[in-house]
């Protein structure tokens, strides 16, 4: 199984993992185009698509890809947040019932952010273990136990945030915003240190703020907080998270 980030940010987010067979999308945050280009255009191999939630960066191609013959999983929430006509291709997700989509298994559960309905994502396919994703959200209420692979947000730092408010680097008026709907470094440590990592194979970090983070830092410190290989989860990034079975 590979993991492949096609885009990490406010600006889209799209995240794939691939093995010989299938692929399953989370988060259709960019053009329809780039993930075309992302899949090499292979539509026919992608199991299923999960989003999050309505804000345009993680839900942007949603449509086309539905109108691709592509499914479509999210909240109810969601759904409704972005007008959505009722499509065969747009499957409702109910937090904490399970689902399958191709090879995965999908729990989705509750997460804390300014949308309707958002979402994370425990997924699990036997190519890989258990895999963790979670963005977009300013605390996690869940412990989770014997996770091989973390995706999570780290958005920004709080003395950074400050210190840039201060300077006139970001406008003092979004501080709330991103306070009440955003992972801050020491919240996704002390997050990190309540769950089970004794099976953690990597962690990596997504969805950093441009201007209140730092890629090297919270790399550091999430490493040392937490023992395991750190790796930033950027546009680009290729990791190889699970050998295929045959």
């Amino acid at each position: 199984m590979k993991l492949k980030i096609l885009a990490s940010g406010s600006s889209g987010n799209c995240y794939l993992l691939e093995n010989e067979t299938e692929i399953l999308i989370i988060e259709a945050g960019i053009s329809f185009k780039r993930i075309q280009e992302g899949i090499n255009f292979n539509i026919g191999k992608v199991a299923g698509c999960l989003v999050t939630h309505e804000h345009k960066d993680h839900s942007k191609a949603m449509m086309d890809l539905m109108k691709n013959g592509i499914d479509v999983y999210t909240s109810k929430g969601t759904i409704e947040a972005l007008g959505i006509n009722d499509s065969y291709r747009l499957k409702q997700l109910i937090a904490h019932e399970t689902v399958k989509v191709g090879g995965f298994t999908i729990l989705p559960f509750d997460t804390q952010h300014d949308a309707a309905e958002p979402l994370g994502f425990l997924i699990q396919h036997k190519n890989m273990g258990k895999l963790l994703f979670i963005t977009d959200s300013y605390f996690c209420k869940y412990k989770f136990k014997g996770l091989d692979h973390i995706l999570v947000e780290c958005n920004y730092k709080k003395e950074i945030l400050e210190d840039n408010i201060d300077t006139g680097k970001f406008p003092e008026l979004l501080r709330d915003r991103i306070i009440k709907s955003h992972f801050e470094l020491e919240n996704v440590k002390e997050f990190l240190k309540s769950s089970d990592l004794s099976m953690t194979k990597n962690i990596i970090l997504i969805h950093m703020s441009s201007q209140n983070s730092d890629k090297e830092l919270f790399k550091k410190e999430i490493a040392r907080a937490t023992g395991r290989p750190v790796f930033i989860g950027a546009k680009g990034l290729e990791l190889y998270i699970g050998q295929e079975i045959f």
